[in-house]
């Protein structure tokens, strides 16, 4: 029998599909869980197409056509460094081995060297998309060897999302950052999913809307300058009819958001890179505060909310917020790749990582259109919002923003994504902000010292003195 063109290691949903998928655009995929009952039901079901079950690694890797292509959807952390440990003694030099796990950067990193001490190729790529897209065709974001990539660049391009301007699919640069990359769009998708959940909430709770008259609102706004997968699905969310109650099925959903840690990721790595990303980690700690439910329940018996308050707001207002904490969200997570790029050398095009974005990634919007551009036409660009048409959607919308963070508030409705997009900008856009006297405090306490705004050189005062 021909040996397979590619092996597909874990078989929970992710790594079923994608080995559909492969097999699906003409690849023979061989395929091993260390559960054999994934692998027996697989190849059961699937017994009319190319693809063969190994109960073994080694089984797998000897299924294999030169050079052998084994694609790790396993768990991140441990249960990774447990496949290759076991995996790679058994490969031969220009085997290559791509991590399709929402790995942290740092164990890809670590991983690609070894990989490299034995001879064998390493990717880390991130894939978006969930379960659907694996199936149909994922946004596809790799990093590591240049030359393992040119060896399995078909077969990846092959199995990739359409977008407008080609298959979602590209190799990013070194070392760690493909998975870079994902872990940042994953951050952008917490900061873009809390920015349309703020919008619902600000909808029912302070405009009174039903969810018939969401839904509507979120299928128009999905035709203009806000249409992308998010926006889509959370109309047909606001859709659906709980079968049990016949009530809105959003409703009868707890309302507390779990987290797999990549959102958590992005924002230390921020933290670190020293790079401002204030929306997405804010959303990060909406879903901190939304696991505390019982917590909060009890504060909302003791913690009395303002008193009622006449401020409207227009749905073409929140329409605006929404719009620009989205945008807000794009250009943070842009700009820290920015800085990763130049702290890491991964050499990042961001025209091309637009690119990727458009279509089978979870952000997949239109915006990404422009954003792509932008970048084309100025790579170093600093700030997403300073080219066009950015900068006219905040001209245009910056008083629905202003105006919705202070219904919310008004309200006593929590909105700390939407709060921190605008708080970010005027950060951004204020040629003088008050750290100065931050650094005053920063010398009092600790003789940190200071600069002055009159002469150059580095300052101290004796701040206790009477002088």
């Amino acid at each position: 029998m021909a040996r397979a063109d590619l092996g597909v290691v874990g078989l929970a949903v992710m790594g079923r599909n994608l080995a559909l998928n492969a097999e699906s655009y003409g690849h023979s995929v061989a395929v091993f869980n260390r559960s054999k009952e994934r692998t027996e039901e697989l190849t059961r079901r699937f017994s009319d197409r190319r693809i063969v079950g190994a109960y073994g690694l080694a089984e797998l890797v000897g299924a294999l056509a030169l050079p052998r292509k084994i694609l790790l959807m396993v768990k991140a952390g441990p249960a990774t460094d447990n496949v290759l440990s076991e995996l790679l003694p058994l490969l031969d030099r220009h085997d290559v081995v791509m991590d399709g796990g929402n790995a942290h950067y740092a164990d890809t990193e670590r991983r690609l060297e070894l990989a490299e001490s034995l001879g064998v190729g390493y990717l880390g790529i991130g894939i978006s998309g969930g379960e659907r897209g694996a199936l149909h065709g994922p946004s596809i974001m790799a990093g590591g060897s240049e030359e393992a990539y040119r060896t399995v660049e078909e077969l990846l391009v092959s199995i990739a999302a359409r977008g407008p301007e080609g298959p979602c699919c590209a190799y990013f640069g070194p070392g760690s950052s493909g998975h870079y990359v994902k872990m940042v769009h994953n951050g952008i998708e917490y900061a873009m999913m809390q920015a349309l959940a703020e919008t619902y909430d600000l909808m029912k709770r302070g405009l009174g809307l039903s969810p018939a008259e969401m839904a509507d609102v979120f299928g128009e706004w999905n035709r203009g300058d806000l249409a992308g997968y998010l926006v889509e699905i959370t109309e047909r969310i606001l859709r659906r009819a709980d079968p049990d109650t016949g009530s809105a099925l959003v409703e009868m959903i707890l309302d507390t958001a779990a987290q797999k840690g990549t959102g958590k990721w992005s924002s230390q790595s921020a933290l670190d890179l020293g790079t401002p990303a204030p929306t997405i980690a804010a959303a990060v700690f909406a879903r901190v505060v939304s696991s505390l439910k019982s917590e909060r329940v009890a504060a909302e018996r003791l913690l009395v909310g303002p008193p009622a308050s006449v401020e409207d707001l227009e749905i073409d207002e929140l329409h605006d917020a929404t719009l620009l904490a989205v945008v807000g969200a794009y250009a943070q997570g842009l700009r820290q790749l920015q800085d990763a790029s130049a702290e890491r050398a991964y050499g990042l095009d961001l025209a091309e990582v637009a690119r990727v974005w458009t279509d089978g990634c979870i952000i997949r919007a239109g915006l990404l259109d422009p954003i792509r551009n932008a970048f084309r036409h100025a790579p170093g660009l600093p700030f997403l919002m300073l080219a066009e048409p950015f900068r006219t959607m905040w001209e245009d919308g910056q008083v629905g923003l202003r105006r919705a963070v202070v219904y919310a508030h008004q309200h006593g409705l929590p909105v700390p994504v939407i709060g921190s997009a605008l708080n970010a900008i005027d950060s951004y856009r204020t040629g003088r902000l008050p750290a100065n006297l931050l650094q005053a405090q920063r010398d009092f306490f600790g003789a940190h010292t200071y600069q002055r705004t009159d002469r150059d050189g580095t300052f101290h005062t004796d701040w206790e003195s009477t002088g």
